[in-house]
């Protein structure tokens, strides 16, 4: 299974202590050269920097198409992370890119990718009984200050069984 995965999947796993869960439920995770720069490089001394950079299951590669991510850049407003994310994914043939900003989402899903973010992520570890309590991960996916839609959490609450936040 190839997985790509964008910079705040990582940098949001990494704040709540759950990165451990991406090489449990995919092995091997590839990040697009100018995510690893955003995370490690731009993102020195913040979360996720160090864990990513010494994360032996993270490969990072470049996207071939330098003109087609410059046209994406332009024409769908998105950050260097995302459309390379987008791209490589595409490139790859990737069978699941690992993206939680919406516009992004939403051009690679019309591209034919699949897309998951990190509720989903954190619904298939605890599927996996990778987590133990996926309520309390959520509080502190909220206490984290990570920006998520609570009707988002809710709903996968919900499906799980387990009381709302």
């Amino acid at each position: 299974m190839t997985v790509v995965c964008n910079a705040s999947p990582l940098i949001t796993l990494s704040k709540i202590g759950e990165l451990h869960v991406l090489p449990k439920l995919f092995g091997k995770v590839i990040v697009a050269k100018e995510v690893f720069q955003e995370v490690t490089v731009i993102g020195a001394g913040r979360p996720g920097a160090s864990d990513v950079q010494r994360a032996p299951w993270i490969e990072v590669k470049i996207c071939g198409n330098a003109a087609q991510f410059a046209s994406w850049r332009t024409q769908h407003g998105l950050g260097a992370g995302e459309t390379a994310t987008i791209l490589l994914a595409q490139e790859l043939s990737a069978s699941l890119a690992i993206i939680d900003e919406r516009t992004a989402r939403g051009l690679a899903t019309g591209l034919g990718l699949s897309v998951m973010g990190c509720v989903g992520i954190l619904e298939s570890a605890a599927r996996k009984n990778l987590i133990a309590d996926l309520r309390s991960t959520y509080q502190q996916l909220l206490a984290s200050g990570t920006y998520i839609d609570r009707a988002i959490l809710n709903r996968s609450l919900t499906s799980f069984k387990l009381s709302t936040l």
